[in-house]
């Protein structure tokens, strides 16, 4: 199966930005390449790329793509959890662009056998990284209810989580949760058809719930935006798009965080912490998809991105 991932934001993504001739640009989640494609059109002639994906799937589909440019692109098979220490080797002076996509590409949602989709019966998998042993089945048929209960909650925002969790805990009691479908089913059985969101399938926040968890997406988000400013030059650029309310929230409370010049309690007379301002920020609001773009991707709906430029 082909390698098919539609790039979100593309134009609002290249112009706020703002790739240049001979500027080295990290993309974090490479997939099959779209946006980088943009970056190393821009920085062309002898700009840069370093491309980080975890799913091996993606990085072969992005060398096939971007292998007009030959050697301005470096591949690595990584998840970019460990940032500082490819850019510790491929970047020590540091680098003008970083972007991260943190959405599902669409190839991971189409390709049945991944365990991403509710649309598509398949084995309990979710794993980005196909090497890592830890999949959704770990998660389903090992968590106690009161763990699923959390996860379902906090990352799937699902208002019946509870009786989710404990409808997983039953059925499992007498087999193996071991697909998707069979999943699917307990969460239709799980949430009254009264209480379902119109145009909403009632597994979509159950599964997005999993899918973090088995990536670890959230951890691995906060503990990496400092790293990537870090390693930004003066005048470098950080973009993250997020399509999920926790992880915009996530970047929004980081970036306000950089950005400011004193996190000292309001009641102090004066400043003692010495903090200093990292970043601008680029983005008053998340930038969001276009009608034009919206009819043309459906998955670009839930996008928001937000940049920032480094100041120091």
């Amino acid at each position: 199966m082909s390698f098919q991932h539609i790039p979100v934001l593309y134009r609002e993504i290249m112009e706020i930005m703002d790739p240049q001739p001979g500027e080295t640009f990290v993309d974090c989640t490479l997939g099959g390449g779209g946006h980088s494609r943009g970056f190393l059109e821009r920085t062309s002639p002898d700009g840069r790329l370093i491309g980080i994906d975890q799913d091996q799937e993606a990085l072969e589909a992005a060398r096939s793509n971007l292998a007009p440019f030959g050697q301005r692109v470096t591949y690595v098979h990584s998840n970019y959890r460990h940032l500082e220490s490819i850019l510790s080797q491929y970047a020590p002076a540091g680098v003008d662009g970083i972007l991260f996509d943190l959405g599902v590409s669409s190839h991971q949602l189409d390709e049945k056998e991944r365990g991403f989709s509710y649309m598509q019966d398949a084995p309990l998998d979710m794993r980005m990284d196909t090497t890592q042993s830890f999949s959704a089945y770990d998660v389903v048929n090992g968590y106690s209810e009161e763990e699923l209960h959390r996860i379902i909650k906090v990352y799937g925002e699902e208002n019946w989580a509870k009786r989710i969790a404990q409808f997983i805990v039953e059925f499992r009691a007498r087999k193996p949760i071991t697909t998707t479908g069979e999943l699917v089913d307990i969460i239709k059985r799980a949430v009254p058809k009264g209480a379902r969101v119109q145009g909403s399938h009632p597994a979509k926040r159950t599964f997005q719930a999993i899918r973090i968890e088995v990536n670890q997406e959230l951890k691995v988000l906060e503990d990496t935006i400092d790293v990537a400013v870090r390693y930004l030059k003066k005048g470098g650029r950080i973009g993250i798009i997020s399509f999920h309310s926790l992880e915009d929230r996530i970047v929004k409370e980081r970036f306000k965080y950089l950005a400011s010049d004193c996190i000292c309690p309001p009641q102090l007379p004066f400043c003692q912490c010495d903090k200093v301002s990292e970043i601008k920020i680029l983005t008053r609001k998340p930038v969001e998809a276009k009608e034009d773009e919206l009819e043309e991707n459906s998955r670009s709906k839930s996008a928001k991105f937000r940049a920032a430029v480094k100041i120091i």
